[in-house]
């Protein structure tokens, strides 16, 4: 770490905020760095020095800096930079893609409950994420859905045949895929766990997101983002076709 400050013409304290993520980095820093330490991946080196572009000005989920939980905010810059998204869920429906009724359920069942302002910023916020797919050049977004999650009737009848009605328009859109894993499928791969894998610029960027009851938690190492491609890759196999998936979704709708 010295040789590190020594060599940016700074501290070992600049060193350490750099490292826990507490300072952000111009571009020719990143390259200064990735310069000192021989880096020869020049892909990566570019994809590094475009997210620091990206981060010169304030982008829209810094406003909920300090009001919501820090992992909230990770989420929405890894699906921010991301290429393409692949998630699984067994009890919940993709975040992406709750509406604000069911979203609200949701985090009305949180413990400890939250207050009355953070539930409404943690919405607010929920809802703010889902402008990624509204941009121009969104990632590609395939969504693994098992049946039970489509049966929870998070709010009551009324709110669970809205959402699900909102989630069959959803995967009508053009870079958007919606899978069912139905009952009869048998059982699953994996321990029922919500995965969020976000394909980055370049390989090394890749990176898996967990649900936890303690906040998200992040895996960037190899052999671990391997398994859960593979797991993801098994799921899918198990589900049913987009189209036989819309026509589950809107039948569960109509039984409510």
């Amino acid at each position: 770490m010295a040789e590190a400050a020594e060599r940016l013409g700074a501290d070992r304290t600049m060193v350490s905020n750099i490292e826990a993520a507490r300072t952000g980095l111009s571009e020719d820093r990143v390259r200064q760095i990735a310069s000192f330490y021989r880096c020869s991946d020049h892909a990566l080196i570019d994809a590094l020095a475009g997210m620091t572009g990206a981060r010169r000005g304030r982008l829209w989920w810094d406003e909920y800096r300090g009001k919501v939980p820090g992992g909230f905010l990770d989420i929405c810059e890894l699906e921010h930079f991301a290429v393409s998204l692949r998630t699984s869920q067994t009890t919940h429906l993709p975040g992406l893609f709750q509406t604000e009724d069911h979203a609200r359920a949701i985090f009305s069942l949180a413990v400890p409950k939250p207050r009355p302002l953070e539930l409404e910023l943690r919405l607010a916020q929920r809802m703010a994420r889902q402008t990624v797919l509204d941009r121009p050049d969104p990632p590609q977004y395939t969504g693994i859905i098992h049946e039970a999650a489509l049966r929870i009737q998070f709010g009551g009848p009324k709110t669970t045949r809205a959402q699900l009605e909102y989630l069959a328009e959803a995967s009508e859109r053009e870079r958007v895929t919606l899978l069912v894993i139905p009952f009869s499928a048998g059982g699953i791969f994996g321990d029922g766990q919500s995965i969020l894998y976000a394909k980055g610029p370049v390989p090394q960027l890749d990176t898996v997101q967990l649900d936890s009851a303690l906040g998200p938690v992040f895996v960037d190492a190899p052999t671990p983002l391997t398994n859960y491609a593979a797991l993801l890759d098994n799921m899918e196999q198990m589900a049913m076709p987009a189209v036989a998936s819309r026509e589950l979704i809107l039948a569960i709708a109509r039984e409510l």
